[in-house]
């Protein structure tokens, strides 16, 4: 009988084992690796991290994780083995890129950190951890995002909006929207794909008054969810119609700044002009009569000097020539810095003319477009059939277009006279520089001559100074025999024809 307790008792306790070790094995087995069940979005540039952890959590810092791209050929990311990180069979692309939190890896999270993501890093990721046998897949979404901008312009009765925005990924939509919030009918969007792989929109809408004032361009992806709206409000007098003959010509605030621009750069000008004008002249009298001295100057140094260089000799006249030559030079140099002056002048004088003739075709253009309303007006004044408000306001608008085609002719004068007085300026700095061309030919033409003086004479002064070395002079006593002694031998025969022996 207790034998039998026995028995039972011992396998009642072997039976417990194995019930252990069966929950154990089926514990082990019951780890996931839990992944995100939507894609993960991601901005061009940004740090994200891929999520990925083990459920239950369990220490896993010491196991083999790895993740991978399938569609790469190279298709390890990030592989850790035994505490270490093994990059060796890492994609170059991904280099200095990737990395796993230790701490987390303690609590069974093995989410990816991808640092700097690229457009290229757009893909499915599998998380492993090799001893579980399991896997997860994340899909990655990356984007790239900007504000568009809105351009205004006018398009004889209607107004067209102009919606632009560049860097995008992927490729973006754009939409107009009017005050209300409903959808405007647009022409094509027109798309470019830079060599960055960003999209650039651009989209072109045409609004009319019945439209409201505020429109809203919007540019949006979907597959990233992203969007982004700019708005403008467009003013009520954009809207003009031609058989709106109440309206006034200039209505955009544009002409506006433009209009009022323009009397301050003439006021402006006009005085600036006056006053440089003044000056030049001044100065013009003043290098004038320095030209005319320094020719008098150049004569007298040619003609009058010849004699005296005829008379010199040896150091005298290498260092007369070198003086001469550094007086050339310093012509040459006032010469140059005067004619580059003078050019700088006559190039500011240009672009002056080039923008008087614009401002005086704009000018003319707008005094033509007053003349034509106040004929309109006048054609359409029936006090017949018009009622007294319409009339009143047909008069207002009249003498409005009146006082602008009076405002547009005064302006018209001045950048007459701006341009009158910039021509003539013109003409007067293109003899100067005639001028001076002129005198700089002489200069150099003189300082060439004294070069070729200078090199000659050094030749000659080389030349005698060989001539010493080799023929050394005498002394002063060898010089007075070799100068007595033919005074000796021319007399003695003398001698010896008169002496009787």
């Amino acid at each position: 009988m207790m034998s039998h307790i026995k028995d039972q008792l011992l396998l009642k306790s072997e039976l417990s084992v194995w019930i252990f070790l069966l929950l154990i094995h089926c514990s082990e087995g019951q780890h996931q690796l839990i992944g995100p069940t939507q894609p993960i979005v991601a901005m061009f540039g940004d740090d994200i991290v891929l999520p990925c952890r083990l459920e239950p959590a369990v220490d896993a810092a010491a196991r083999t994780v790895e993740w991978s791209r399938p569609d790469l050929k190279q298709r390890i990311i990030h592989f850790r083995r035994d505490s270490v990180d093994l990059l060796t069979e890492q994609n170059p692309s991904y280099t200095r890129r990737t990395s796993l939190s230790i701490s987390k890896l303690k609590s069974g999270d093995v989410s990816l950190k991808l640092s700097k993501v690229k457009l290229s890093d757009a893909g499915t990721y599998k998380c492993i951890v090799s001893k579980y046998g399991t896997e997860s897949a994340v899909e990655l979404v990356v984007g790239s995002v900007s504000s568009p901008e809105i351009e205004v312009s006018k398009d004889s009765s209607s107004v067209v909006l102009q919606c632009e925005s560049a860097g995008w990924y992927p490729e973006p939509e754009v939409l107009w929207l009017d005050a209300e919030g409903n959808l405007l009918s647009a022409g094509p969007t027109e798309t470019v794909r830079g060599p960055d792989d960003l999209y650039s929109v651009s989209s072109r809408v045409t609004v009319e008054k019945k439209h409201g004032n505020k429109f809203t361009c919007r540019v949006q992806q979907n597959n990233i969810n992203q969007t982004r709206d700019t708005w403008i409000h467009v003013s009520a007098d954009l809207f003009m119609v031609h058989s709106n003959l109440s309206a006034r010509i200039t209505t955009t605030m544009a002409a506006c700044v433009m209009t009022i621009a323009v009397v301050v750069f003439i006021v402006w000008k006009w005085g600036q002009t006056r006053t440089k004008r003044q000056k030049e002249e001044t100065e013009l009298r003043k290098r004038e009569m320095w030209m005319i001295g320094n020719d008098v100057e150049l004569e007298l140094l040619m003609e009058g000097q010849r004699d005296r260089e005829q008379s010199m000799l040896g150091r005298e006249k290498m260092k007369y020539l070198e003086m001469k030559k550094a007086k050339f030079d310093e012509q040459l140099q006032k010469n140059e810095e005067e004619l580059k002056h003078v050019q700088q002048v006559i190039e500011v004088f240009k672009k002056q003319k080039e923008d008087l003739k614009t401002q005086k075709e704009k000018l003319l253009s707008l005094q033509e477009k007053e003349k034509m309303k106040i004929k309109e007006i006048d054609m359409m004044k029936d006090p017949l059939l018009d009622k007294k408000n319409k009339q009143q306001k047909r008069e207002k608008a009249k003498q409005e277009a009146a006082q602008k085609n009076t405002e547009h002719e005064e302006l018209l004068k001045n950048t007459e006279k701006l341009l009158e007085t910039t021509e003539e300026m013109i003409v007067k700095m293109t003899e100067r520089k005639g001028k001076l061309k002129t005198n700089k030919e002489q200069i150099v033409k003189h300082l060439k001559s004294t070069e070729q003086q200078i090199e000659l004479q050094k030749k000659l002064e080389e030349s005698e100074r060989k001539e010493d070395k080799d023929n050394p002079p005498l002394n002063k006593q060898t010089t007075e025999q070799l100068q007595g002694r033919p005074q000796v031998e021319l007399d003695q025969p003398e001698e010896e024809h008169n002496n009787p022996c």
